[in-house]
């Protein structure tokens, strides 16, 4: 097809007049010079004679930049509308009807009805090709049209600078198409990503149910998983995240991790969390989010990875857990044993720390320290008093009325485990000091 003719010489000077595609084509250049419309100097019974020629060869036309088109790309599918006619050579012949009918009235722009040409760009998009192939053949059929019109055009003796002029029309015309096509792949991506979120959705909820087959994977998952070219995997790693604000765009995570926007907290499972190269690439994607990831576990067991996420977040949300990152359960195992069952521990800490319900609650607190930390170096004095910072001669003073206080049940191994199970989940809660701290 001929190249897009340069305006760039001598304008010639007239009055300004509606341009093929009726805008106005007065234009300034310096102060009272504009740009004349070639095609609308033509005899109006030229152009009548031009559009009778064009529309009756229309069918003709359609035919042969179908056939063209066909043999360029032999691949591209055939879709039949409800009369059994080719969709594509009915879109065809519609556009250049249009565009004909348009040449004798000149008014507005040139616009075929969209249903057909956003359905090529549909069906583009729902068959995961790009737009390349399609914006080629467009070009492709208004390089034939532009020939036939080229000969018809020298049969009623067209002007040639109303012909460039038909030129640059042909080409906008070529433009709404595309934008038609872009519309339609458009909708088809939405519809697609949207489908694939639904179904996503349902595999999770799914893969989350304690209610799901064990063992084997069991056919509605492996169903599912299928829709979406999801593999299964031998482990998978659970999350919940917190919003760093609530219009927050979804972490870009990798197409393997599953992700739901949907809930207050939203959800990802992660699967082969331990794959080389996966905790780095989820540390990025999950930049500026915080939240937890439960431990890894076998892919029955997705909702126990989900439940230690939660409750890792929970944790997160009373300030017992560090925030603004998204951590890992494994590296927290004592602050979630001892943490989560806190009726349990409390219950238990009010028996075995009676004993220090007579003291002052400083005073009190320090006994506690101070005991922790003989169960946790089980040394004397000196390494108490190094490990918490103090005298060695105020640990042994604190030691004889420990020992006062509880007499021989600190020489119990089960009253020891007891004990120190109560001051660590203390000391997590903030309760007691933690010389570990100020080292």
């Amino acid at each position: 097809m001929p190249p897009r003719p340069s305006r760039a010489g001598t304008p010639t000077v007239t009055t300004p007049g509606p341009s093929l595609t009726g805008a106005p084509t007065a234009t300034p250049r310096p102060a009272t010079v504009t740009t004349r419309s070639a095609w609308r100097d033509v005899p109006r019974l030229q152009v009548r004679q031009f559009a009778a020629l064009a529309m009756a060869e229309a069918p003709v036309l359609a035919e042969e930049i179908l056939q063209e088109i066909r043999h360029e790309y032999p691949t591209l599918p055939v879709f039949l509308d409800d009369s059994g006619e080719p969709m594509a050579l009915i879109g065809i012949r519609r556009a250049i009807e249009v565009f004909v009918q348009h040449l004798e009235t000149a008014e507005g722009r040139p616009r075929v009805h969209p249903e057909v040409f956003q359905e090529f760009g549909r069906g583009e998009g729902l068959n995961g090709r790009s737009l390349d192939s399609l914006q080629a053949i467009y070009r492709l059929g208004v390089r034939l049209a532009w020939r036939r019109f080229a000969e018809i055009g020298q049969r009623v003796e067209i002007p040639p600078p109303a012909m460039y002029e038909l030129v640059d029309a042909g080409y906008e015309y070529l433009d709404g198409l595309v934008d038609q096509s872009v519309r339609g792949y458009a909708e088809a991506a939405a519809r697609q990503a949207g489908e694939r979120l639904r179904l996503q959705r349902r595999l999770m909820e799914l893969l989350l149910s304690e209610h799901h087959h064990r063992g084997d994977p069991a056919e509605a998952l492996v169903e599912r998983a299928a829709r979406i070219g999801w593999q299964l995997p031998d482990k998978v790693a659970v999350g919940v995240l917190l919003r760093p604000a609530r219009e927050a765009v979804a972490p870009a995570v990798s197409q393997g991790v599953l992700l739901d926007m949907e809930y207050e907290q939203p959800r990802m499972v992660v699967p082969e969390p331990d794959a080389a190269g996966r905790p780095e690439l989820l540390h990025r994607a999950l930049t500026g989010w915080s939240g937890a990831i439960g431990p890894p576990v076998p892919l029955a067991d997705a909702a126990k990875s989900l439940r230690w996420a939660e409750a890792a977040v929970r944790l997160m949300e009373r300030r017992l857990l560090p925030s603004g990152e998204v951590l890992h359960c494994t590296e927290h195992t004592e602050a979630l044993v001892l943490l989560q069952p806190e009726e349990l521990i409390d219950d238990l800490a009010l028996r075995c720390l009676a004993p220090l319900a007579h003291c002052g609650p400083t005073h009190g607190r320090r006994l506690a320290e101070t005991l922790l930390a003989w169960l946790e170096t089980r040394g004397g004095a000196p390494e108490v008093a190094a490990r918490l910072g103090v005298h060695p001669q105020t640990v042994r003073y604190r030691l004889r009325q420990i020992r006062e206080l509880w007499g021989d049940e600190v020489d119990d191994p089960d009253r020891r485990f007891e004990l120190e199970l109560v001051l660590r989940a203390q000391r997590l809660r903030g309760e007691l000091g933690d010389p570990r701290a100020r080292r």
